[in-house]
């Protein structure tokens, strides 16, 4: 994704995520699929602006803080049907589920609740339609669950407060903040985000970037080394 793009979505607010099936847009999509996704739920999000600029969610570290073991690795399976790993890093190699894991033990600890009950539930649902938990599935059946959480359509679902499409949207939110996000703050690790939309990495201290190089009418050294 050229650097011009992502930075005029980030300025108009984004595109409608597209209609049709919904596990194609986060499973087994192909790259220019997965990346115009992620940068629009991103724009649609505000994760665009948190990439130079995020205040809100406080540094993540590498151990666990609220999420227990078997949340941790639901949450991470779930980041990891949202934005798979294919021929370029996904939401694993990012370690989202350390960014989401430092959020929810700081600024975003009120919907720490939302995760119990969602995953419980994403369970229940699992149990109910396949006989086993989410972590037992296959990736195929994962992600038929997780398109199914879209149409709150689910009869295992128990809970009246928190609905399958509030979890769903709030960890897919959550996914994509922290494969853009500085990696300060726990996710987008080696700059995996950052690397599969095309985002060099912020320059204010050096002055920022001269037109043609937003223009992607010049070369940039990223971050990371390469030139984009």
């Amino acid at each position: 994704m050229p650097f011009a793009l992502l930075n005029t979505l980030s300025k108009s607010g984004g595109a409608a995520m597209p209609d049709g099936d919904h596990t194609a847009r986060y499973s087994h999509a192909g790259a220019l699929t997965r990346r115009a996704f992620v940068v629009q739920g991103a724009a649609c999000s505000g994760a665009v602006w948190l990439l130079a600029s995020c205040d809100r969610v406080r540094p993540s570290q590498e151990q666990r803080k609220v999420l227990t073991a078997n949340e941790w690795n639901m949450v991470s399976a779930i980041t990891g049907c949202i934005i798979p790993t294919d021929h370029e890093p996904g939401a694993i190699e990012a370690n989202c589920v350390g960014f989401i894991d430092g959020a929810l033990a700081n600024e975003e600890a009120q919907l720490r609740p939302l995760y119990q009950v969602g995953l419980r539930q994403l369970d229940a649902v699992c149990r109910d339609r396949f006989n086993r938990p989410f972590l037992k599935l296959a990736s195929t059946e994962q992600d038929r669950v997780l398109s199914a959480l879209e149409s709150e359509q689910l009869r295992a679902w128990g809970s009246p407060d928190i609905t399958p499409l509030a979890f769903f949207a709030t960890v897919r939110t959550h996914t994509i903040i922290g494969f853009l996000a500085d990696p300060k703050y726990g996710g987008n690790r080696s700059y995996a985000g950052w690397q599969v939309v095309g985002y060099p990495g912020p320059r204010h201290r050096s002055g920022g970037y001269l037109p043609a190089q937003m223009l992607s009418a010049s070369k940039i050294r990223a971050i990371w080394g390469d030139e984009i």
